[in-house]
């Protein structure tokens, strides 16, 4: 492409390539970055990109995995995304290797916004059950969906219509992976709109974790909630008051840090206090908001912390019937803007797999040995050299009304 096709400014001040991009959802053709580079660069100079922007899993480049071709066919037969990487850790003399496999799903809505709420989700429900089914037939052990995953993503419109979507931790939704979760005996983190019916009819952003025979083993709700541009959530929820519960499943200890949360560094470090060794982030975001620190802040996360993370954002532009604006001068208009997907994995060593489509459903699957938590925490010594009692001393301080920074200025600064 030449470069005079990158410079063509439109009325709307974005360039030709930018918006066939948002139309298309891809980027320049391709479906991630990843392609377009190994596209673009030769197969020596690709390779040294990848290890700069993927990193490298205990030193070495990340191995893709084989999946069986039932999973493969239904990938083919209903057009999504299929990836798959294993994650390794140094061998152990005293422990044998911990072997999880994890599944996550990005996915657009199934029907226009304007059809009715039942036949929306009933789509939903049939659009899921052939990437569901290729995460069984692969062997997953914990899958988890995207934030809301039953909905299109409302939030933006404030009409109070999109409540009828709220249901029962032991809901529809949950009755509808539960038989998944028996069949594959498979852990399944289900992100709804929650309607708390012992307390007022209450509304959460909440993720139901179902157990792999099909129990509900709890759940936990959406802990900081945005109110940026469109995304105004506290129309429906406030702030969750589950705190930061890990969940011991039969596949290790595993947490929901539900979108927005993955914004506060602080949220992170809860969970990896509290031993999560998996940590999701079922999310939905929108490229002219949040693309550039996509894929930053779960990997520092996970670097951080110690532990796995998951990220995951739905894909596609949902069109509502009625225009709204959302008091930043933009004039009205009928959707969020494309929710970019680009779902996927990070390792606390650093590296992390390539990303879905950016314009199509998907299902990223991986093999992770979670020794490899415990490993980078002896190597880095995070948490002991960490120096908690101070950061308790400043924030007991900073939650007080006559908080003083502490700030020492130079004495000669305002001298004459």
């Amino acid at each position: 492409m030449d470069k005079n096709d990158y410079e063509t400014v439109t009325a709307d001040g974005k360039t030709e390539p930018e918006k066939e991009m948002v139309k298309d959802g891809s980027i320049c053709g391709f479906d991630n970055l990843h392609s377009l580079l190994q596209a673009s660069l030769g197969p020596q100079n690709f390779q040294e990109v990848s290890r700069l922007l993927l990193g490298l899993n205990c030193g070495r480049v990340l191995q893709c995995l084989a999946l069986p071709e039932p999973a493969k066919a239904l990938s083919s037969k209903h057009d999504f995304d299929l990836q798959a990487f294993s994650f390794q850790a140094e061998h152990e003399s005293l422990r044998e290797p911990r072997i999880v496999r994890v599944g996550i799903i990005q996915n657009s809505i199934a029907l226009p916004t304007t059809t009715p709420l039942l036949d929306q989700k009933r789509a939903i429900f049939k659009k899921l059950t052939p990437i569901i089914e290729a995460a069984g037939t692969s062997g997953v052990n914990v899958l988890c969906l995207q934030e809301a995953w039953t909905m299109p993503f409302a939030f933006c419109t404030r009409e109070k219509k999109w409540c009828e979507f709220a249901e029962s931790i032991d809901g529809e939704s949950t009755q509808f992976l539960q038989d998944f979760a028996r069949k594959y005996n498979m852990v399944i983190i289900s992100p709804i709109l929650e309607r708390d019916v012992k307390h007022g009819e209450t509304i959460w952003n909440t993720a139901v974790i179902i157990g792999n025979h099909g129990n509900i083993i709890g759940k936990h709700r959406k802990n900081h909630i945005p109110r940026v541009g469109d995304f105004n959530e506290s129309t429906y929820y406030m702030e969750g008051n589950t705190g930061h519960p890990v969940f011991e499943t039969a596949y290790g200890k595993i947490a929901v840090n539900i979108c927005y949360g993955r914004h506060h560094p602080l949220n992170w470090l809860a969970f990896g206090l509290n031993g999560a060794e998996i940590v999701f982030n079922p999310s939905a975001t929108v490229g002219e908001l949040s693309e550039p620190m996509w894929p930053i802040e779960a990997r520092n996360a996970a670097i951080a912390n110690s532990y796995f993370v998951c990220s995951i954002n739905r894909v596609g532009t949902e069109i509502f019937p009625n225009p709204f604006t959302s008091g930043d001068g933009k004039p009205e208009h009928s959707d969020f803007g494309h929710f970019y997907g680009s779902s996927h994995i990070s390792a606390p060593d650093s590296s992390c797999t390539p990303s879905l489509a950016r314009q199509r459903d998907g299902l990223m699957i991986s093999d992770m040995d979670l020794n490899l938590c415990r490993q980078l925490k002896d190597k880095w010594g995070f948490r002991m050299t960490a120096r908690y009692e101070t950061y308790l001393d400043l924030l007991a301080r900073f939650l007080k009304p006559d908080f003083e920074p502490q700030v020492i200025p130079d004495p000669l600064l305002h001298k004459n």
